[in-house]
Order: structure tokens, then C-alpha cells, then sequence
């Protein structure tokens, strides 16, 4: 497995998931002798918008804007368009092919990833949905058509990408979300769930953590022993 020039400090991206421009300021503030990478989901951008997210930037770190677009091609192609030349990493796009299609045509320097599979979502969700294959079948449908029209990455959980990164290569990314420390994988709505180590031993660029740091006693501590995990398997491969 090839892993890519990417900085420690950019592994992980911490989720600022949080109402208030405030309190996400304190946490980047908190945080950025560490962390150079951050998710504004939907909750945090519907509360500062924009300015969010320049803020962020404006310190120089990446941002992950996360707001899942899915809607009519056309809407997505212009949502897209609106994040275009704003200094943003990445976006995310949750929708059909046409959907991603439209996202991948409109980006300028911005890399889109598709969405395959929530990290919700478990087999017994996706029966009562009505879809009549494995998470693993669909995680790998959803990602070799997302990537042959244009996208840039994917995010699905670690449990998948062993396989994503067998048969689909290494020249496109994979972000992978819900990742819990093996010692504290508490009860939340995150189903399909690795650690840091596995995460990067299966094929992640990056991870997308939130509560395992924000709810520790030393989040910086956390960050620290995550970092050393993640620098292990990086000299191993």
C-alpha cells in the first residue's frame, strides 16, 4: 500500500461539531499546534456560515466543509460553484450519479468525496431500507462509480476500505469517519466503527474524529497518542 505525502498534522481531521462560531473558535484555538485540518458539518455552518469556515482558514488550516449535497444535478453543480476559490480542501456529496457527475464537473481546486455509506448505517438498516446486498457490496459500488466520474475520494467507514484500496488502488482518497478508541467506544449513533491504527492499517488518508477528543479529560493527550498510532503504521507500510 503507497501512502501519500500528506503531514501528521493533517490526518486528522477534528469534527467541530458544535452550534456556536464561538466555542468552534475555542476548539481550533485549542487545538492548532496539533490538529491543521477541521470538518465544518451542517449544524456548525448553519451557525456562522461563511465565516466560519474563512476564519478557519484564515489561520491556515484546511477545512472539510461536510454538508452532504444531494439534490437536483443542477443545484448541486451550483452549491458546488459557491464553495469553488474560497481556499476550502474538501466536500462532500451524498447523492446519484448524476449528482456526483455535476460536483466533479463544477470543481475548481476543491476535491470533492462522495459519500457511499453512513457510518450510521449497519446491515440491518440498510435491509429495512430496502437494498438487497451487503454494506461492503454497496460501499464498493457506490465508490468505483464515484471515482470514475471525477471524484476525488470517498468517505466510508474503515471496515470497508481493505477492499476499496485492493481493488480500486491508491490514487484517490479515502476519509474515514467514526473512528472510537479500542479502550472507549462508547454507546453512540456511529455503528460501523473502527480505531485510529486500523483505520490507516486498511487504507485511510485521513480520519474524521469528534467526541473521542472533545469528551477527553486531555484532548491534546488524545491527539498526541492517536498521532504516534497513526505515524506506526505509516513507517510499517
Amino acid at each position: 500500500m503507497h501512502h501519500k505525502d500528506i503531514p501528521l498534522q493533517e490526518r486528522i481531521i477534528f469534527a467541530l461539531d458544535m452550534d456556536s462560531e464561538d466555542l468552534a473558535k475555542e476548539w481550533v484555538q485549542r487545538l492548532e499546534g496539533a490538529v491543521r485540518f477541521y470538518k465544518v458539518g451542517l449544524q456548525l455552518f448553519l451557525a456562522g456560515w461563511f465565516r466560519i469556515v474563512d476564519w478557519i482558514i484564515g489561520r491556515g488550516h484546511q477545512v472539510m466543509v461536510d454538508l452532504k449535497f444531494f439534490d437536483v444535478p443542477e443545484t448541486v453543480r451550483l452549491a458546488v460553484k459557491q464553495l469553488n476559490d474560497r481556499g476550502i480542501t474538501f466536500a462532500t456529496v451524498h447523492g446519484n450519479d448524476a449528482m456526483l457527475q455535476a460536483a466533479a464537473r463544477e470543481k475548481s481546486n476543491l476535491k470533492i468525496l462522495a459519500v457511499t455509506v453512513l457510518t450510521s448505517l449497519d446491515q440491518a438498516d440498510l435491509n429495512e431500507l430496502g437494498f438487497e446486498c451487503s454494506v461492503e457490496e454497496l460501499v464498493f459500488s457506490r465508490a468505483r462509480r464515484a471515482l470514475k466520474l471525477g471524484c476525488d475520494g470517498i468517505v466510508s467507514s474503515g471496515m470497508e476500505a481493505p477492499r476499496l484500496r485492493k481493488e480500486l488502488g491508491d490514487d484517490f482518497l479515502i476519509v474515514v469517519p467514526g473512528v472510537r478508541p479500542v479502550e472507549n467506544r462508547e454507546e453512540d449513533d456511529q455503528k460501523r466503527i473502527v480505531d485510529v491504527k486500523s483505520a490507516f492499517q486498511n487504507g485511510a488518508d485521513h480520519v474524521v474524529i469528534g467526541r473521542p477528543i472533545r469528551n477527553a479529560a486531555d484532548p491534546l493527550a488524545v491527539v498526541a497518542a492517536m498521532q504516534r498510532d497513526i505515524a506506526e503504521v505509516l513507517r510499517q507500510n
